[in-house]
């Protein structure tokens, strides 16, 4: 029976092997490591979706094959299709190799490779299965290793199916070559991240500080664009849910449908459509709804209508978008010129992966980072938006005064004919422009001090401690001076929020805050950092040997006991010490090494302190010399 089954396998290979002459063999040579292979290959668009490996025998099924011509993407097609992949080495090319199919987001893709017995090995890949299952080494990518090549054809073919848009670029590889490529891709993409993610926690502290409705919807716009790329580039599957199947609520449909729904909001809110452009308010509401239908159309399963219905918005929210923006930039509104920059190019780039998933354009490497670059530069463009709203309020101050001016002038000209009358009106009027700048002075001030320091406790925050310790080391590197940085952290904080409540944790940090002040000199500065944490920052040629001496004196002094009511509340506190520039040549080097005392310090057990180094710990500089020591040239 085993010998009758290998038989028939062997025939069916045949016949296979027989019946596929449209296309000739891949030639791999020892420079094919790279190669794309969709110039070569042949699809099939498999109609009835019966379609299965066994059927591949036949040569009613070989001869509906047709040449690829270079595609690498279907569009949004109900209907599976079948890839054919002929590839033969030459004489001096390895036998080993690898396929990557450059489609993270396809829905399912399954691999048929034979084995020696004739038969099929089937592999399961896309966002149906896990990200380990879906391919044979850990990569963002799908990534699978062929059968060893010899000199003779080898023939393997890919099922694909995606309603949402079926895309399927592949290339061979050497391991050596693609890892060389997935690193410079990284290095490429975290720098990106890198970016977004900055802007998008300094424009969170800005909404924050704000409480403004165009700065939440920015938060989120940038949020959900932070996570589609993530999804778009693979690290989403290969590291934020690495151990299932790509929910509905992360995959290609849901993630752009979020994403454009706040995007939406937010151009709402920034270009004020509601009053001064109500028809592209109406679209951009009708767009968010829109945006809505396709995410629960999305989890009952609808995946290719959700999808049509995201690439059809694109012909009413980006004309609205753009449109709205246009109009207000003609007002004279100037953050509508940096959206019109910004979300130009994010707009333009969601129109070319659009085309991408309708099959209009294919996927290549000079479209794949379009939308990544694009989210940074928006970025990047509305943090200059920022600034220019601060610029905005100081204008609206001088045209208040120009106005009161102006209205002041127009007094005098009527009441000219009575001089008791004119005093009146002058003195009236200048009491109302006094209280006017008055109250104008104070909201800067109230911006000011609420922007630098810490509303609990009155002393300077993260944001002052920063800029104050970028100039300090600046000052520091001119006249060869030492800076030292230490991290404070109070011991069994928590305990007394639990057990008296935050009224107590609130006194308690107060009574920490007033100590810290006491105990450090006048040109010291002393900051909260958040929570129970706090640095104190010291400069001077004697930075070094002041700094133990206030570690040690605050060991003693913060840990007296402070009454609340009949309480006595007690706690111990940690410190960690960095110097520069011994330690670190920049802050957030020194920040990290004083953070790192800080950490060892606890895990000896708390109540006490500890300097960068004094257990032999290394700078950053050292380990920075030591890892390029570590790094093969590749020379030999």
């Amino acid at each position: 029976m085993l010998l009758r089954q290998a038989f028939a396998y062997m025939l069916m290979l045949g016949l296979l092997l027989i019946s596929s002459p449209a296309l000739s063999a891949v030639q791999l040579t020892a420079e094919s490591s790279g190669l794309p292979l969709n110039p070569y290959i042949e699809l099939l668009e498999d109609h009835s979706a019966q379609l299965s490996i066994a059927d591949m025998a036949d040569p009613a099924i070989q001869s509906r094959f047709q040449p690829a011509n270079g595609r690498a993407s279907v569009g949004q097609s109900r209907n599976p299709w079948w890839i054919k992949v002929t590839l033969q080495r030459t004489a001096d090319a390895p036998s080993d190799w690898w396929l990557e199919v450059n489609s993270v987001t396809q829905l399912d893709l399954r691999l048929y490779l034979p084995d020696e017995h004739g038969a099929w090995q089937a592999r399961q890949s896309g966002e149906r299965v896990s990200h380990a299952e879906g391919r044979d080494r850990a990569f963002r990518h799908m990534l699978f290793k062929l059968p060893t090549l010899t000199q003779q054809p080898l023939t393997f073919y890919l099922r694909t199916y995606d309603p949402a848009g079926n895309s399927f670029p592949m290339k061979v590889w050497q391991l050596d070559d693609l890892t060389q490529q997935a690193s410079e891709e990284n290095l490429v993409l975290g720098v990106v991240y890198g970016i977004i993610a900055a802007l998008l926690l300094y424009n969170l502290f800005i909404f924050l500080s704000l409480r403004d409705s165009a700065y939440f919807w920015y938060v989120l716009t940038t949020a959900a664009a932070l996570l589609m790329i993530l999804s778009m580039s693979g690290h989403g599957f290969q590291y934020l849910w690495p151990n299932h199947p790509v929910p509905f609520w992360l995959d290609r449909v849901t993630l752009p449908s979020l994403w454009g729904l706040c995007a939406c909001r937010f151009t709402q809110c920034l270009m004020q459509t509601r009053i001064y452009v109500r028809w592209a308010h109406h679209l951009l509401t009708f767009a968010c709804v829109c945006y809505v239908i396709a995410v629960v159309l999305e989890g009952l399963g609808q995946r290719h209508s959700a999808a049509w219905i995201i690439a059809l918005l694109s012909l009413t929210s980006i004309p609205a978008a753009l449109g709205s923006a246009l109009i207000r930039w003609r007002q004279g509104y100037f953050p509508a010129f940096l959206y019109l920059c910004g979300y130009g190019l994010i707009l333009g780039s969601i129109s070319l992966a659009l085309m991408r998933t309708t099959g209009l354009v294919q996927p290549a490497a000079w479209n794949a980072y379009v939308f990544p670059l694009s989210v940074a530069a928006e970025s990047i463009l509305f943090s200059f938006a920022l600034a220019y709203r601060i610029q905005t309020l100081k204008q609206e101050k001088a045209e208040a005064l120009e106005q009161a001016d102006r209205e002041k002038t127009a007094r005098l000209t009527q009441i000219q004919s009575s001089a008791d009358e004119l005093q009146h009106a002058v003195n009236l009027r200048t009491s109302e422009l006094a209280s006017a700048n008055a109250q104008l002075k104070e909201r800067e001030q109230a911006l000011q001090h609420a922007a630098f320091h810490d509303p609990l406790t009155e002393l300077h925050n993260r944001r002052f401690l920063v800029e104050r310790c970028e100039t300090a080391l600046a000052n520091a590197r001119r006249h060869h001076e030492t800076t030292a940085l230490l991290l404070i952290d109070l011991d069994h904080f928590k305990p007394i929020n639990d057990k008296y409540g935050h009224a107590a944790g609130d006194m308690m940090l107060q009574s920490i805050a007033r100590r810290l002040r006491e105990h450090v000199r006048a040109g010291d500065t002393v900051a909260r950092l958040g929570g129970d944490e706090f640095a104190v920052l010291v400069c001077g040629q004697d930075a070094e040997p002041h700094a133990r001496e206030i570690a040690e004196r605050l060991l003693d002094e913060l840990a007296k006991p402070v009454m609340f009511g009949a309480e006595r509340l007690t706690v111990s506190i940690s410190i960690g010490v960095a110097l520069f520039p011994k330690h670190a040549n920049n802050f957030s080097t020194l920040y990290k090494a004083a953070d790192e005392m800080l950490y060892k310090v606890k895990l000896r057990g708390r109540s006490g302190f500890a300097v960068y180094g004094e257990e032999g710990e290394l700078s950053s500089d050292t380990r920075l010399h030591l890892d390029v020591l570590s790094v093969p040239s590749g020379l030999s």
